[in-house]
């Protein structure tokens, strides 16, 4: 049995504030946690529709928005429709955007990310890994990556800095560096990645330096008061993969570098767990309805920073439950607040106790992926343009949307608003359809 290292917090209802560490105090429990929203522009800027969907976020009542993928490279994305931020030069749009998603009283932290050998081919024809270990069953869709030169590692360090200075610059509350979910952070923690035997990789201890590394550097890019978020596997869920015995030791790593906020999730795209979807059906299954809550309650012990955990919540029930067990500090929504933007609201004043069911399951793995990530993107394209959610949007149309290639950045909002994060169904430089089903909440 493990002897508790550091105390549980107090329980915690969803209206409690959050103080972070960095000065930054949450006005409630409920985080809005990254969607690859996909409306960047062809240039990687963010663009009107961008904007429209957080000024619509930031009326949800939720006490913290967290951006989809941004790249810190315009040569490595992730997805079509990734805005990227390298320098400056788009400091006025991420300025709007920022203050689109916090006019409602939110704070909101950019999510910085480099996606490694998880960029498609047609985005990226020489992705870039750890080590040259191309995905599992991707086919044509993902070019097998290089490995990375020591150079060329301390390079992609100083991009996490500087895009963490910009975003601070641009008035956002805080940044969330993406180490979970197989992207680059992730690919040096994981030993079936990361078949190093250099100062990069070859132990739990060198792997993980790559990520400590990128801590301290954005923690030295923008100092002591604005609020540096992790978001960390609790495992891989592959063979071979980063496990939850090494996740533990890595939080013992972490709690010395000053985090703020440690967002647990799970998966890769060879194994996606992190797009799994639970509907409780029985008062049973309420209380753990979370994918990671048995982790948390764990990791408790291990690191001091307070603790979000996203996936699977869909109840009130299941949220107090969590927040009341003292392991869990914050609950992120994601999918939830695609179709339901002001679901937070209605969790806090009492008028709704559950998200809304979404049943688009047919039973067969790979058609699913497709329709529901492209079924949660039109919802969330829909908030871009100005109008709402449609919870009665059929499964057809946005499968056949996604498969023409349309792309919602060449509309205007119907209504004028100012600035947040965005993405579309095309790759931002190559004008044509990726073929992998578009993933909505895979960051």
């Amino acid at each position: 049995m493990t002897t508790l290292r550091f105390s549980p917090p107090e329980p915690a209802r969803l209206a409690d504030s959050l103080e972070l560490r960095a000065g930054t105090t949450l006005t409630n429990r409920l985080a809005k946690s990254a969607m690859s929203e996909r409306l960047g522009t062809p240039e990687g800027a963010v663009s009107e529709e961008l904007v429209a969907l957080y000024a619509r976020w930031a009326k949800s009542g939720a006490g913290l928005l967290v951006t989809g993928n941004v790249m810190i490279d315009a040569s490595a994305l992730g997805e079509s429709g990734n805005v990227f931020v390298e320098d400056e030069r788009d400091l006025e749009g991420l300025r709007a955007w920022a203050a689109a998603a916090k006019s409602g009283g939110a704070s909101v932290f950019m999510q910085i990310n480099h996606p490694g050998r998880q960029s498609p081919r047609t985005l990226s024809k020489r992705p870039v890994a750890p080590s040259a270990i191309g995905l599992k069953g991707a086919g044509p869709l993902f070019a097998k990556p290089h490995a990375l030169e020591p150079s060329e590692i301390e390079a992609i360090i100083a991009r996490f800095a500087e895009t963490a200075r910009v975003a601070k610059k641009a008035g956002f509350d805080g940044v969330q560096i993406h180490a979970a979910h197989g992207y680059l952070v992730s690919q040096f923690l994981s030993p079936y990645t990361n078949r190093r035997d250099d100062a990069w990789g070859g132990d739990p201890e060198r792997r993980s330096r790559f990520l400590l590394e990128v801590v301290r550097a954005v923690r030295a890019a923008v100092g002591d008061r604005f609020p540096v978020a992790l978001k960390l596997n609790s495992a891989d869920f592959q063979k071979g993969g980063f496990d939850e015995a090494e996740s533990m030791a890595l939080l013992e790593r972490l709690d010395g570098e000053g985090i703020d906020l440690l967002e647990i999730s799970g998966g890769t795209y060879e194994s996606a767990k992190m797009f799994e979807e639970t509907v409780p059906t029985r008062a049973s299954s309420k209380r753990r309805e979370a994918f990671f809550v048995d982790y948390v309650e764990k990791a408790r012990s291990r690191i001091r920073c307070p603790l979000m955990l996203t996936g699977g919540f869909r109840t009130k029930a299941g949220m107090e439950d969590a927040l009341g067990g003292g392991a869990v500090d914050l609950v992120g929504l994601a999918r939830p607040m695609a179709v339901e933007p002001d679901l937070p609201k209605g969790l806090l004043d009492g008028t709704r106790d559950a998200a809304r069911p979404v049943r688009l399951a047919t039973g067969i793995a790979s058609l699913d992926s497709l329709i529901q990530g492209s079924w949660y993107q039109t919802q969330i394209d829909r908030m871009g343009r100005g109008r709402e959610p449609d919870p009665k949007l059929g499964r057809v149309m946005p499968v056949l949307r996604y498969l023409s290639g349309r792309r919602v950045t060449r509309l205007r909002p119907t209504v004028a608003t100012s600035g947040d994060s965005a993405a579309s169904l095309t790759p931002a430089r190559a004008g044509r359809s990726v073929t992998a089903a578009p993933a909505v909440d895979a960051n």
